[in-house]
């Protein structure tokens, strides 16, 4: 009894009825109360949850600097220390990011004992301390004395370098970076490079991505003479490799790769060392390395000049145009500016854009599709005077293309250049032409006209929409197809807040008043929707609306389809109308009777 009352007014207590599972708890909340933080952070840096270690490890470092050297030695270094020789690998892994934080302030006894800990760690039975270690391995040599970076962390870079586990090993070509900008060009010779091209050309593909994907940043601590001895053939093998993911990881490094090359000599080494097989890499299996080459390559034509762009590398500009790969295209389109600055418009134009205009001509559609949704970005690098005399007309023949997704493409397109070149041009370069196509024999076109109207009324604005854009609507609204008229409605409908006062008494409500008494259903229908958005934009407006030109009453049957349906109403119409509302837009007659035919056959 005396041993429960005893632990009955422990910590434990605040667990209530003696629960040993809330004990922790409760101890870490006495810990939380004590003035000093940092026992509950060193508790907090030993729990199995990596992300609280994390962050305990943090604010710990964040301590320390407020620490004067006296208060570290006696504080703060036992705390690391004592982490450093903790039986669970969760504390020796904290205590790795807390080295570099406490050893500039120490006096050269605690220095020493410190860069003790860490040779242990660094060599510790656990590959997950080893990992850590590895990880704080360069922020721990910028802090240490020149003479122990030679004698002590060049030794344990090579041992992590040569670690058993692959994880380890990738981690310590990270620290290569900081270790080499440290060291004399002979130490780095002689005591680095051999395990950086042992790493370069390591069993696992892990550890030699990890060297592509480091290489800009080797390649600067190195220096140039290294960098043509040694490098050059590391990235010649990695841009080689068996493996996608590291060919990639190289492919993305070739133009930092060129432009850190000495200026003297560059093009030659580019010419003869690296173009062989960035060739290569073109036709690469993988379309992740050939994306990731079509994104820095157009970047070379600012190194190699003119005429080798020319010569050699707009053969593979025009091979990547055509690519089967999205991505790789619309890498190559978003960076023509690059080639564009180097060869000039005219060449690029020669070279280059036929292959755009042919594919998008291409007999599939979604090769089209893919070309109209790099327009706009292909107008932006091109300028409006290029794009108006090469590719305007093309942009307009997409919008009576004979497949519905590459009408509507067009027309957000032409909303995007509208965006990009300005209301003016719009006025005097696309407007009057999609106008035109009011007119077309071909239903579905004078459809497009009015989807055009859609897009492009808002970015337009008021003075353009109502001057130009609406008399051709309220015009259409007498179309003898159907399709045509509700798609009136809709128009009125959507650019009817775009319009004033006058332009939506006077013209657009008579028309809708007219259209509301259409023979065809859904004209009705649309119509009245529409009527409903007018009238409440004449009641913002202040402007009076009479109750008979407000939609009729729920319940009158006889106007069934002059009001908004409202939602989960029963309308006595199956799926078959519905189906039969929704594909009016895009459907021939024939099509919708076989789609009606089919659906009411399976009510």
């Amino acid at each position: 009894m005396a041993g429960a009352a005893g632990h009955g007014a422990g910590p434990a207590a605040a667990g209530g009825d003696g629960d040993d599972s809330l004990y922790p708890i409760a101890v870490l909340i006495d810990e939380l109360r004590n003035e000093d933080v940092q026992p509950p952070l060193e508790s907090l840096a030993t729990v199995e949850e990596t992300v609280v270690r994390d962050r305990a490890v943090e604010s710990l470092r964040q301590i320390s600097q407020e620490h004067t050297p006296i208060a570290l030695e006696a504080h703060f270094v036992p705390l690391v220390k004592r982490l450093a020789s903790g039986d669970w690998f969760t504390s020796r892994t904290s205590a790795c990011g807390l080295f570099s934080v406490c050893y500039p302030r120490a006096s050269n006894a605690v220095k020493a004992e410190i860069r003790q800990h860490f040779r242990s760690l660094c060599s510790d039975d656990t590959p997950m301390v080893r990992r850590a270690a590895a990880s704080k391995l360069g922020e721990f040599a910028k802090v240490l004395e020149l003479d122990s970076v030679n004698t002590e962390i060049v030794p344990l870079f090579t041992n992590l370098a040569s670690d058993e586990q692959d994880s380890v090993r990738l981690l310590a070509v990270e620290a290569c970076v900081s270790i080499a900008q440290l060291l004399s060009q002979d130490d780095l010779e002689a005591l680095v490079m051999p395990t950086l091209r042992q790493a370069a050309e390591d069993k696992s593909w892990r550890v030699r991505y990890m060297v592509a994907d480091k290489f800009s940043e080797l390649q600067k601590a190195v220096g140039p003479k290294i960098t043509l001895n040694d490098l050059i053939p590391a990235f010649q093998n990695l841009l080689k490799d068996c493996e996608a993911e590291v060919r990639a990881a190289a492919a993305h490094k070739v133009k930092e790769l060129c432009e850190n090359l000495p200026i003297e000599g560059r093009e030659t080494i580019i010419m003869n060392q690296i173009l062989p097989y960035i060739k290569e890499l073109v036709s690469d299996t993988n379309q992740h390395v050939k994306s990731a080459l079509a994104s820095v390559i157009m970047g070379l034509s600012t190194i190699l000049g003119k005429e080798n762009t020319i010569e050699h590398l707009l053969p593979l500009f025009l091979a990547q145009l055509k690519d089967e790969c999205p991505e790789v295209r619309l890498n190559i389109i978003s960076n023509l500016d690059c080639v564009n600055e180097v060869i000039g418009i005219r060449q690029l134009s020669q070279s280059l854009l036929p292959a755009i205009v042919e594919l998008a001509e291409d007999a599939k559609w979604r090769v089209r599709l893919a070309i109209i949704e790099y327009m706009p970005l292909l107008a932006g690098q091109l300028g409006v005077e290029f794009f108006d005399e090469k590719l305007n007309s093309l942009c307009m023949a997409w919008l009576v293309d004979h497949v519905y997704a590459i009408r509507e493409a067009a027309t957000n397109n032409l909303m995007k250049l509208v965006q990009k070149f300005g209301t003016e041009w719009a006025q005097n370069t696309i407007v009057p032409k999609v106008l035109v196509m009011a007119n077309d024999p071909n239903y579905l076109h004078r459809m497009t006209t009015l989807f055009c109207i859609n897009a492009l009324s808002e970015t337009c604005g008021q003075e353009i929409t109502t001057k130009q854009m609406l008399p051709i609507v309220l015009k259409m609204a007498g179309d003898q197809v159907a399709n045509v008229r509700f798609n009136v409605a809709k128009s009125l409908q959507k650019i009817g807040p775009i319009l004033d006062t006058n332009a939506l008494q006077g013209e657009v409500k008579p028309v809708l008043q007219k259209l509301g008494q259409d023979e065809d259903m859904d004209v009705k229908y649309f119509a009245q929707e529409a009527i409903s958005v007018v009238a409440q934009r004449l009641r913002k407006l202040d402007f009076p609306v009479k109750d008979s030109e407000m939609p009729s009453a729920p319940g009158a049957e006889k106007n069934h389809f002059l009001r908004p349906r409202v939602p989960g109403e029963d309308t006595g119409k199956g799926p078959a109308h519905q189906l039969y509302v929704n594909t009016r837009d895009t459907l021939a007659q024939p099509e919708i009777a076989e789609l009606v035919h089919l659906s009411q056959s399976r009510d």
